[in-house]
C-alpha cells in the first residue's frame, strides 16, 4: 500500500523544487554573462589588428609551430650564424633582428627546396616549403612589423576582380648571405635564385610590400595574419601575401611562371640569411637624383666631344684657306711681254735726256 501524502507534505514538496528552479535559473544568468564576456569580438578590444597580432601571437595561426619546431630551428641555424652586428632581436621564437641604422630586417632561414616550380621565394614554417626555395626561422607577421619600424609602407594586395590590380606598397630589396663548405662569404640578390621556366633567363621582377592582411573570428574574438599560412615572399600573385611581385604572375598550379635556379642554390637545408631593405621615398629619390646625375655626366662628354670636333673642323678649315692665300703662283719658264711705261714714267725719262743735252751743250 502505497503512503498517502498530506497537505503539508506537498507544500514542503512544491517550496523546495521552487528554490531548486530558481538557483537554476541564477545559475544559468551567471554563467551567460560570463560566456559573453569571454566571446568579446576582436573589433571591440583597443588597438589595431597588428597591435593585437603583436601581443597575441599564439592566435596568429590555427596551427602553429610546435615550441620544440623553434628550438629546433635554432638549434640547426646557430652554429652558421652568428647574429647580426647591428642587429636588435624582434622575437623570442626564431631569428629575426632590425637594423635601425641601415633600415634593415634580418632574418635566418634554410633551403627548402632547389629544384621545381615556384609559388613562393620565402615561406614560413610548415606550409609551403614544397614550393618555396627558403624556409624563415620566425613568423610573418614579425618581419612585418620590422618592415615597419623602419620606415617602409604597406600598400595594398593584389585585386583581381572586377579586374586585375597589381599589389602596391614600398619596394623591398632581397639580398642572400651565406657561407659556402670552405667558409667563403656570399651575397646575392634574391632574384639570382629563381628564373622563368620558359626563357631560363634570370628573373628581373622586384618585391613591394603588399602587407598581407588580417581576418578575425567573431566567436573567439582573435585575429589572424593571412601571411602566417605561407605567403611570405611571392613570386606568384596571392591576395595574402606579405611582399608580392607588381605583375600579373598567375598562381594557378598549371601556369606558374617561375622555377628555382638550381645551379645557384646551396644544399637543402644549407642555412642561410635574407635581408629585407627598403627603397624608402628618400632613398628613391636620392637614387634617382644620382641616376640623372650619372646619365646628364655621360651626356656632357658627349656633347663636348662633338663641339670639340666641331672647333677643330672649323680652325682646319680657316686654316687650309689662309695658306691658299698665301701660298705664291709657281714660276713658268714662258717669256713674259715687256710692259709700256706708264705716262709718268715716260715724262720722267724725257725730263732726264732733256737736261743730259743741256749739259752737253754747256
Amino acid at each position: 500500500m502505497s503512503p498517502s501524502l498530506s497537505y503539508r507534505s506537498l507544500g514542503r514538496s512544491a517550496t523546495q523544487w521552487t528554490l531548486v528552479a530558481a538557483l537554476a535559473l541564477i545559475a544559468f544568468g551567471v554563467w551567460g554573462t560570463l560566456s559573453a564576456h569571454e566571446t568579446k569580438p576582436a573589433a571591440q578590444e583597443s588597438g589595431d589588428a597588428l597591435d593585437q597580432a603583436l601581443n597575441k601571437p599564439e592566435a596568429e595561426t590555427t596551427d602553429p609551430p610546435a615550441e620544440d619546431d623553434w628550438e629546433e630551428e635554432e638549434e640547426k641555424l646557430r652554429p652558421f650564424m652568428a647574429p647580426p652586428k647591428n642587429g636588435k632581436p624582434l622575437t623570442k621564437e626564431g631569428r629575426a633582428w632590425i637594423d635601425r641604422e641601415k633600415n634593415l630586417v634580418i632574418v635566418d632561414g634554410r633551403i627548402a627546396l632547389r629544384k621545381g616550380l615556384l609559388e613562393m621565394f620565402a615561406c614560413t614554417p610548415r606550409t609551403k616549403e614544397h614550393e618555396s626555395i627558403v624556409v624563415v626561422s620566425c613568423k610573418a607577421f614579425v618581419i612585418h612589423a620590422g618592415l615597419l619600424a623602419v620606415g617602409a609602407e604597406p600598400g595594398t594586395p593584389v585585386k583581381f576582380a572586377p579586374e586585375f590590380k597589381p599589389p602596391t606598397g614600398t619596394q623591398i630589396d632581397i639580398y642572400v648571405e651565406w657561407k659556402d663548405e670552405k667558409g667563403k662569404d656570399h651575397r646575392v640578390k634574391a632574384q639570382k635564385w629563381i628564373r622563368d621556366d620558359r626563357s631560363k633567363k634570370q628573373m628581373d621582377l622586384p618585391w613591394v610590400f603588399a602587407g598581407s592582411g588580417f581576418v578575425h573570428n567573431e566567436v573567439t574574438g582573435a585575429s589572424r595574419y593571412l601571411a602566417e599560412d605561407g605567403d611570405l615572399v611571392c613570386v606568384a600573385n596571392f591576395s595574402s601575401a606579405l611582399l608580392d611581385v607588381p605583375a600579373e604572375v598567375s598562381s594557378d598550379n598549371a601556369s606558374l611562371l617561375f622555377e628555382a635556379y638550381t645551379d645557384r642554390i646551396p644544399p637543402l637545408n644549407w642555412p642561410v640569411r635574407l635581408v629585407f631593405d627598403p627603397l624608402l621615398e628618400d632613398e628613391k629619390k636620392a637614387a634617382e637624383k644620382e641616376a640623372a646625375e650619372k646619365a646628364a655626366a655621360e651626356k656632357k662628354p658627349a656633347e663636348t666631344t662633338e663641339k670639340a670636333e666641331e672647333t677643330e673642323e672649323a680652325e682646319k678649315e680657316s686654316s687650309d684657306s689662309d695658306k691658299t692665300a698665301e701660298t705664291p703662283k709657281p714660276a713658268t719658264n714662258e717669256p713674259t711681254e715687256p710692259t709700256e711705261p706708264s705716262s709718268d714714267e715716260g715724262e720722267s725719262e724725257s725730263e732726264s735726256e732733256s737736261e743730259s743735252e743741256s749739259e752737253g751743250e754747256k
